[in-house]
C-alpha cells in the first residue's frame, strides 16, 4: 500500500522520529530494564547456579541475530508495515509467555522468541528512514533517532529496578507488553506504509545464499564483519554481567541502576566524537586506535584486579573500564558497518541484513562463555575483553580501504 492508497498523511517530522525512536527502542529497553532484575531471577529460577540467570540477555540477543536474517528481505516482499506488526506480536506474545515461566529454560526460549520478534521493529524501522529520506535529511533523522535510542540505556535500568520493586520481575515484561502494543499501534494509526507496491521484490533463496558468498569473498568485507563480531563480543559480555560485578563483587547491587545510567550517558557521547574526527582520520584509523586502547585499559582491568587495591579504588578503575568498553563500542561499530558496505552497495539492503545477524550470532558465541566464566570478580571478563581487543586490532590492521 502506498500512502495515498492508504489514505492517510504522511507524518509531520517530529512524530515520525518519535515513532521511530520508539520502534528502534525496544530492543534497548528489552535488554537494559532486565539488569536489575537477574538476582531475582536467579534466585527464583536458578538458585543452583545463579550466574546462569545472565543468558537471559544473551539469549534475546541470540534471536534478535537469528531475526535480523529474515526481517529485511521478507519487509522488501510484504511491505513494511505488516513485518513491524508480525514481529511485534510475536514481541507481546512471548513476553506474556515470560512472565509464566516457571523453569529458566522455559524463561530463555521465551527470550529468544522476544528477540525474534524485536528485530522486525529494529531493522525495518530503518528501512522505513531510508524509503522515506535520502542525503542529509536521512542522515539528520538517523541521528536524531539513534541519539534517543542511546538514552534508553541511562534510564531503562531505573525503570526496571523501580517495576521490579513494585511487580516482582515479572512486572518488566507487562512493561514491555504496554510499550510495544503503544508504538505498534502507533504505526498501524498513523504512519502510512512506505514501500509501494511496484517497488517489492520477491523472495529469493538463492540470491540471500550469493549474497552471504559475495560478502565472504571480498577482503575488506569479510574482516570488517568478523572485527564486528569481536567488538559485539566484548559489549554483550559486559552487559550481561555488568550487574552480577557490580552487586557481588563490588556491593552496589541496590545502586547499580544509578551506576549504569552514568556509564550509558558518558558512552552516549562516543557517536558524537566519531562524527567529529572520522572525516579528519578516516574510519580504519580511529578503529584502530579505539581498539590499541580498549587492550591497554582491559590488561590494567586485569592488573588491578590481581593487585591488592582498596575496594573503592577497584570499583573506580572497572566503572571506568566499562564504560570505556561501551564508548569503544560507540566509536567503532558504526564504522565497521560502513566499510563492510562500502563495497556493496549494489546489494545493500541485503548485505546489511546478513552482516548484522552473523556479527549478532557470533558475538553471543563470544559473549555467553565470558559471562559464564565469572568467578566472583571481573577477572575473566577482563581477560577476555583484552584478547578480543587485541584480535580486533590485528584485524583491522589487515583491512585495506583505498584513502583511508
Amino acid at each position: 500500500m502506498t500512502p495515498a492508497s492508504e489514505g492517510k498523511r504522511p507524518l509531520g517530522q517530529v512524530e515520525f522520529i518519535t515513532l521511530i525512536a520508539m520502534l528502534t527502542a525496544m530492543v534497548a529497553f528489552a535488554i537494559d530494564a532486565m539488569l536489575p532484575a537477574l538476582p531475582r531471577i536467579a534466585a527464583e529460577l536458578t538458585p543452583e547456579a545463579p550466574n546462569r540467570a545472565q543468558l537471559v540477555v544473551t539469549s534475546f540477543v541470540f534471536g534478535m541475530g537469528v531475526g535480523t536474517f529474515l526481517v529485511g528481505p521478507l519487509s522488501d516482499r510484504f511491505g513494511r508495515k505488516p513485518i513491524i506488526v508480525i514481529g511485534g506480536a510475536i514481541y507481546i506474545v512471548s513476553a506474556g509467555l515470560t512472565t509464566l515461566a516457571g523453569t529458566l529454560e522455559w524463561a530463555l526460549a521465551a527470550r529468544f522468541l522476544q528477540g525474534l520478534g524485536a528485530a522486525a521493529p529494529r531493522i525495518v524501522s530503518l528501512a522505513i528512514v531510508r524509503d522515506l529520506y535520502s542525503g542529509r535529511n536521512m542522515a539528520r533523522t538517523l541521528s536524531i533517532v539513534m541519539f534517543v535510542f542511546a538514552m534508553v540505556p541511562a534510564i531503562g535500568p531505573t525503570l526496571g529496578a523501580g517495576i521490579a520493586a513494585v511487580a516482582g520481575w515479572r512486572g518488566i515484561f507487562g512493561a514491555f507488553i504496554l510499550f510495544c502494543f503503544s508504538a505498534t499501534a502507533w504505526l498501524v494509526l498513523r504512519q502510512p506504509e512506505t514501500l509501494a507496491p511496484e517497488n517489492r521484490r520477491p523472495l529469493e533463496p538463492r540470491a540471500m545464499a550469493a549474497a552471504v558468498a559475495e560478502l565472504f569473498a571480498h577482503p575488506t568485507v569479510r574482516l570488517s564483519i568478523f572485527v564486528q563480531t569481536l567488538c559485539f563480543g566484548m559489549l554483550f559480555a559486559t552487559l550481561s554481567s555488568t550487574q552480577q560485578i557490580f552487586d557481588q563483587t563490588y556491593g552496589q547491587g541496590d545502586t547499580f541502576h544509578l551506576w549504569f545510567g552514568g556509564i550509558a550517558v558518558v558512552a552516549s557521547l562516543a557517536s558524537v566524537l566519531n562524527a567529529r574526527l572520522v572525516g579528519r582520520l578516516g574510519m580504519r584509523a580511529l578503529i584502530k586506535a579505539m581498539l590499541a586502547v580498549q587492550t591497554l585499559l582491559s590488561l590494567g582491568m586485569v592488573l588491578a584486579v590481581i593487585l591488592p587495591l582498596p575496594a573503592g579504588v577497584e570499583l573506580g578503575i572497572y566503572v571506568l573500564w566499562t564504560a570505556s568498553v561501551f564508548f569503544q563500542a560507540g566509536m567503532t561499530l558504526g564504522n565497521l558497518n560502513a566499510l563492510a558496505m562500502e563495497p556493496m552497495g549494489h546489494i545493500a539492503g541485503m548485505a546489511a541484513s546478513i552482516s548484522t545477524a552473523i556479527a549478532t550470532i557470533g558475538a553471543v558465541a563470544i559473549a555467553v562463555p565470558l559471562g559464564l566464566l565469572y568467578d566472583g570478580t571481573p577477572l575473566p571478563l577482563a581477560l577476555g575483553t583484552a584478547i578480543c581487543a587485541a584480535l580486533a586490532w590485528g584485524l583491522t590492521r589487515m583491512i585495506r580501504r583505498d584513502g583511508d
